[in-house]
């Protein structure tokens, strides 16, 4: 008759742990297009000056690319589809690693950097659900200044004191995660019937040069990325370039630059196979920059062959790296 009640004190003394996916975050209505662009770029990792001309430039930013922003945001069905498949990704987590710690109860969250849901309510929602421990899960696989950095500040400023916070390392070089982008590549290659003549271009979101010039390491966690996956790359895909799209501004930007790479290849007669090496979900920077944009561009440039690989999403070998590090993590306080 004792066992009932010995069983339920047990499984209210185990520990319970918070998983925190978070990203850029993107705006959900049209509405919301101007105000997300204020928040990213009032932010002093994004642009380095002092207030109030900050916010004042991040004013002027936003209502000046609001316009062209909600047209390519009309294109997705009026909103980023970041909130949806990041939500995605954190249950996938949460289901491996609740088949894994059965000793933890596991719940897990999203928080965006720029738009909802923000720091402050996940954390507001973490702190009722009575967390013991919250492990925060970047889904930028390449650490910078400007993506989990920013990230993990604006995290420190609005926490509680009583919080017990992990924080997970970049994984530009983890096995499966390499393992799941050379997946990805090669299916979407054999999918079209292994065209020949082809460049792989990895393509990544830029930086201004000054940022990475002052010590940022995201160029050369790229480059280590890039390196990692064309070693289990066959013959027919060897010839590879690094480049980087999405610059705003007139100040000079890491190169080269995507759409210049698309242009040449076209010059070259070469076909193309584009890795979105950066970006883990598919938004703006995928469905339209590269799927429409850089996909009209190739074809006035004379590519014959435009091949867009998926981002790794909910690939099995990524969600198993994410799961392995928030173990690893964990594994590293005992």
């Amino acid at each position: 008759m004792r066992e009932g009640p010995e069983i339920i004190t047990a499984m209210q003394k185990k520990e319970k742990l918070a998983i925190v996916l978070f990203n850029l975050g993107g705006p959900d209505t049209l509405r919301s297009v101007q105000p997300f662009l204020q928040n990213l770029f009032n932010d002093k990792a994004i642009i380095a000056l002092p207030q109030p001309f900050r916010v004042l430039l991040a004013m002027l930013i936003s209502h000046t690319r609001a316009k062209s922003a909600q047209k390519n945001y009309a294109l997705m069905g009026g909103k980023s589809p970041i909130n949806k498949e990041s939500r995605a990704q954190a249950d996938a987590v949460e289901k491996v690693l609740r088949g894994r710690l059965k000793n933890l109860h596991i719940k897990s969250f999203i928080s965006m950097r720029y738009w909802h849901p923000m720091i402050d309510k996940t954390q507001q929602e973490i702190e009722e659900w009575g967390a013991d421990k919250t492990i925060l899960v970047p889904l930028y696989p390449q650490f910078s200044t400007t993506t989990t950095g920013t990230f993990y500040r604006a995290w420190e400023k609005t926490k509680s004191p009583k919080s017990h916070t992990l924080r997970l390392p970049s994984y530009e070089t983890n096995e499966k995660f390499i393992a799941a982008h050379v997946e990805n590549i090669l299916s979407c290659w054999e999918g079209a019937k292994r065209p020949k003549n082809i460049r792989v271009l990895f393509s990544a979101h830029g930086l201004p040069q000054k940022i990475v010039d002052a010590g940022d390491p995201y160029q050369d966690q790229i480059e280590k990325t890039c390196a990692a996956i064309k070693k289990h790359l066959p013959n027919a895909l060897q010839d590879t370039r690094i480049c980087y799209q999405s610059r705003v501004g007139p100040m000079q930007w890491i190169g080269p630059q995507t759409d210049g790479q698309i242009v040449e290849a076209g010059k070259e007669g070469k076909n193309l196979l584009v890795v979105p090496v950066a970006f883990v979900s598919e938004h703006v920077e995928t469905l339209v920059e590269l799927d429409i944009d850089y996909a009209k561009l190739a074809q006035e440039s004379g590519v014959t062959h435009y091949l867009r690989v998926p981002t790794l999403s909910l690939s099995e070998k990524y969600i198993d790296c994410l799961a392995d590090l928030i173990e690893t993590a964990l594994g590293r306080e005992k």
